[in-house]
C-alpha cells in the first residue's frame, strides 16, 4: 500500500514539476543562444586540442538547442576536455566553466544540478555568456614501457630498425597521439620486414599520480616472416593478364613487403587503363610459409574525347578536339587523334593553320618501363617570319636511367615546303633525338604546378638536311639544355606549405655545324612568347629582316625566368615575372640583343590544374614589336 501510494504521489509531484516548469518558462528562450569563450593555457598544441574537442564551442552558432539540452552539452564538455588534457599529457588537471547572465548579473557553475532550471530563467532575448578555463596540471610523462607478446608473457625479439620504429621511451611526455603511434609505426616495420601476420593490439595504460608517470604494456604478435606467395588477378577483361603479370614488380617467393606491393598497385594505376587497383592479403593465415595476394582491377572506359584551347595575343587562339582509344591491343597501348586550329588573330601569324597528328603510346615495348612513342603529323603554320606546310613522321624510346633520369631516343623524318622573304624552297630533313630528363619535383602531372624540385633536360638532335628547289644540303647539330628550380618559402618560415613559390628558368641552345643560312628556317633557334620571354611575340626576339617583323632565327640562344606565384584563399593565386633573353648569329649563346619582359597574372585553381591569365610588356621593345600580350592557358608556364 505504501509502495502505491510513494508511486501515485511521485507522479503528481513530477506533474507538478512539469506544470511549473511550462508556465515558469512560458518566457524563457528556445533554443537558447549564447557565446563560449575559452581562456588560453599558454600551450599552443593543448588549446589547438582543447578548441577542436570542445562541443559549445563548435556547435554555438550552428546547433542551437534549448535549456535542458544546453546543460547536458555543458555536463558532457568536461568529459570532453578532460579526455582532450589527458591526450596531451595532463592527467591531473582541471576543467572550469561558468555560466553568466549579463543583465541579472548572475554566475552559475556548469556543474550545479540546478542548471538546467537557472537557463531556463534567462530572458528570451539574452544570450548566455559560457566561459571555460582549463588548469592543465603538471605534464605525466612514461613511466615503464613494455613489449610483451600475448602468448608467453615475455618480450618479444625485436631488430635494430623495429625497435627505433617504435621509438617509445621512459621520460618521454605521456602524450596519447605519440603512444597510439607508436604501435602503428612497430605494426608497420614489422610487417615490412615479412611479418605479414603481425598483431600491434592497443596498449594498456596504468596511471601512477604520486610518480606522475603513465606505465605503458604493449601486447604484441609477431608472427612468422613470409614470402609472397600465388598472385592472382581479378576482374580483367580486355587488359591481357600475361601483360599485367609481365608489368607487375612484385613476384613469388620475395620477402613479403607492404611498401613493395603497394608500388606494385600504384604502378598498374600509372597504366591509365584501370579506373581502380586494390591488392589485399588473400588468406588470414600462413600458407606454406608464403601469405598469397589478391589484385583486383577495375577496367576504365577505352574512349575519350576531349578539347583543347589557348589563346595568346602573339600565336592567337588554337581551338581543337582529341579522341583517345586507351587500351587498343589488350596491353594498355594508347592511341589519340588530334585536330587543331591554329593562328586565330594572333599578332605573329599570318593566318589560320593546321595541327593535326596521330600519336601511339606502347609500354614495355620490348623489355619493362621501356615506352615506345610515335607520331604521324601533318601541320601548316603561317607565322610572320615564314610559312610552312609539313608532313612529320617520329618515334622514340623512352626508358628510366636512374632514380629521376629519364632517357629518350628515337629518329624523326620532315617533308617540308618552306616560303620566307618570298622565297620557297623544300626541305627533307633527317634527325636522330637524343635526350635526357631529370625531375624530382614529385608531380607525376605535368598540369600540376611543382611546388619543389628541379626539373632540367639536355638535347641534342643531329640532323641532316636534304634541299632541293633552291636549298641546299647540310649538317648540322641542334644543342639546348633547360633547367628550372621551385623554392617553397614555408622552408624560410614566410608562408604555409605551398603558399608561396619562387621559381627560376633557365635555357640555352646552340647550333653547331651550319651557319643561319644554312639550316631550314623552322630548325633555327627563336626567342619571344610564353616559352623564352614573354612581352615579346613569338619568335619577336633576336635578328629581324630589315625594318620588319620577319625574324631570321639564330644559331644560339639564351633566356631566364624568375617567377613568384602566391596561392589566395582556396582557389586564386596570382603571380608577378621577369623575363630575359637573346638570340644571336654565333654559335656561341650569350651573343644579340637581351630583350626584357615583365608581367603578372592570375590563376584559378582547378581539380586538374591551374587556369592561368598573364599580361606582360617588353621594357625595351624591339622595332614593330607588340606593345603588350596576353597569354591564357592550363597550367603554369614552367
Amino acid at each position: 500500500m505504501l509502495g502505491r501510494f510513494t508511486g501515485v504521489a511521485n507522479r503528481l509531484l513530477a506533474g507538478a514539476a512539469l506544470w511549473g516548469a511550462l508556465t515558469y518558462g512560458v518566457h524563457a528562450a528556445d533554443p537558447q543562444p549564447y557565446v563560449t569563450s575559452l581562456a588560453p593555457t599558454g600551450q599552443s598544441d593543448l588549446d589547438t586540442a582543447l578548441k577542436a574537442s570542445s562541443d559549445l564551442l563548435s556547435l554555438q552558432s550552428t546547433r542551437a538547442v534549448g535549456p535542458f539540452a544546453l546543460a547536458g552539452r555543458v555536463r558532457s564538455e568536461y568529459d570532453r576536455l578532460q579526455v582532450a588534457l589527458e591526450s596531451c599529457g595532463y592527467y591531473a588537471g582541471k576543467v572550469h566553466i561558468q555560466l553568466r547572465s549579463a543583465k541579472q548579473g548572475v554566475t552559475m557553475d556548469g556543474m550545479s544540478t540546478a542548471l538546467a532550471s537557472w537557463i531556463e530563467s534567462i530572458p528570451a532575448n539574452e544570450k548566455v555568456d559560457i566561459s571555460i578555463k582549463v588548469d592543465k596540471g603538471p605534464l605525466f610523462h612514461l613511466g615503464s614501457v613494455k613489449l610483451v607478446e600475448s602468448a608467453t608473457g615475455v618480450a618479444p625479439h625485436l631488430s635494430d630498425a623495429q625497435t627505433k620504429a617504435f621509438g617509445l621511451h621512459t621520460g618521454q611526455p605521456a602524450v596519447a597521439a605519440d603512444v597510439l603511434a607508436a604501435g602503428g609505426r612497430l605494426l608497420d616495420a614489422l610487417r615490412e620486414s615479412g611479418h605479414a601476420l603481425a598483431q600491434v593490439d592497443k596498449p594498456m595504460a596504468y596511471l601512477r599520480p604520486a610518480t606522475r608517470t603513465l606505465d605503458i604494456v604493449y601486447p604484441v604478435v609477431p608472427g612468422p616472416v613470409l614470402d609472397i606467395g600465388k598472385i592472382s588477378l581479378d576482374g580483367l577483361k580486355r587488359m591481357n593478364a600475361s601483360f599485367v603479370r609481365r608489368r607487375l614488380t612484385v613476384h613469388e617467393g620475395e620477402l613479403y613487403q607492404p611498401s613493395s606491393i603497394e608500388a606494385a598497385r600504384q604502378d598498374l594505376t600509372s597504366l591509365g587503363v584501370f579506373s581502380n587497383v586494390t591488392v589485399r592479403d588473400a588468406s588470414d593465415k600462413a600458407v606454406n610459409g608464403t601469405m598469397p595476394l589478391d589484385f583486383s582491377f577495375q577496367e576504365g572506359k577505352r574512349h575519350a574525347i576531349g578539347a583543347e584551347l589557348g589563346y595568346s595575343t602573339d600565336l592567337g587562339a588554337r581551338v581543337g578536339a582529341m579522341w583517345t582509344h586507351y587500351n587498343l591491343l589488350g596491353n594498355a597501348e594508347r592511341l589519340r587523334l588530334t585536330a587543331l586550329i591554329t593562328g586565330l588573330g594572333g599578332s605573329a601569324q599570318q593566318g589560320l593553320g593546321y595541327d593535326v597528328y596521330a600519336d601511339f603510346f606502347k609500354p614495355d615495348f620490348l623489355e619493362s618501363k621501356q615506352n615506345l612513342n610515335a607520331r604521324i603529323e601533318g601541320l601548316r603554320q603561317l607565322f610572320w617570319s615564314y610559312r610552312q606546310t609539313a608532313l612529320l613522321l617520329r618515334g622514340g624510346i623512352t626508358r628510366p636511367l636512374a632514380k629521376n633520369w629519364t632517357g629518350n631516343f628515337g629518329l624523326a623524318a620532315e617533308q617540308e615546303r618552306i616560303e620566307q622573304f618570298d622565297e620557297s624552297r623544300s626541305y627533307t630533313i633527317l634527325s636522330a633525338p637524343l635526350s635526357g630528363m631529370y625531375d624530382n619535383t614529385g608531380v607525376g602531372n605535368p598540369i600540376e604546378p611543382a611546388t619543389h624540385g628541379v626539373r632540367a633536360s639536355i638535347n641534342i638532335t643531329p640532323s641532316l638536311s636534304l634541299g632541293s628547289k633552291g636549298a641546299g644540303e647540310s649538317f648540322f647539330a641542334i644543342m639546348n639544355a633547360t633547367a628550372s628550380t621551385y623554392v617553397d618559402l614555408h622552408k624560410l618560415g614566410i608562408s604555409p606549405p605551398g603558399r608561396s613559390i619562387l621559381a627560376f628558368r633557365g635555357t640555352i641552345g646552340s647550333i653547331q655545324g651550319a651557319s643561319t643560312w644554312d639550316i631550314p628556317p623552322d630548325q633555327r633557334m627563336y626567342a619571344g612568347g610564353s616559352a623564352t620571354v614573354r612581352g615579346y611575340r613569338w619568335q619577336g626576339v633576336g635578328p629581324q629582316y630589315g625594318n620588319t617583323k620577319y625574324a631570321i632565327g639564330g644559331t644560339s640562344l639564351d633566356a631566364g625566368t624568375v617567377e613568384y606565384r602566391q596561392r589566395l584563399f582556396k582557389s586564386f593565386g596570382m603571380a608577378a615575372f621577369a623575363d630575359a633573353g637573346q638570340v644571336g648569329n654565333s654559335s656561341m649563346p650569350f651573343t644579340g640583343t637581351l630583350r626584357v619582359g615583365a608581367g603578372g597574372g592570375v590563376r584559378y585553381y582547378t581539380p586538374i590544374g591551374p587556369i592561368r591569365l598573364d599580361v606582360a610588356v617588353p621594357l625595351n621593345r624591339a622595332p614593330r614589336g607588340d606593345a603588350w600580350d596576353l597569354y591564357i592557358g592550363l597550367g603554369e608556364t614552367f
